[in-house]
């Protein structure tokens, strides 16, 4: 699957994060570079900043594929970064598995 609309989501784009119902985070779009797999078929990989924004919680269902917001539709981020990749990596494995289950990373 491949997003129509690159060039918008390049320009500061970000995927929305659905956990239980609610969009909680974001992370920012860098990249998404496309190719084809062995069958033939359009694909890609999306490159994301390894930062979590948390944002204000928003219900929305749960669903596959590309749902574009509009700006004005898009919940506010409630503070910076949440944790990068090295802060998670550093984490205890059970403090990060119970974060997890309460859907807080």
């Amino acid at each position: 699957m491949v997003p129509t609309r690159i060039d918008e989501l390049l320009d500061g784009g970000s995927l929305y994060w659905v956990i239980k119902g609610n969009v909680q985070v974001r992370q920012k779009l860098i990249d998404i570079r496309v190719h084809k797999d062995d069958s033939g078929k359009k694909r890609c990989d999306l490159v994301m900043e390894p930062y979590l924004h948390q944002t204000q919680l928003q219900p929305r269902r749960a669903f596959q594929g590309w749902r574009y917001l509009k700006a004005s539709d898009a919940p506010p981020d409630v503070t910076g970064p949440l944790l990068d990749s090295d802060q998670l990596a550093e984490m205890p494995e059970a403090m990060r598995r119970e974060l997890q289950e309460l859907c807080l990373i």
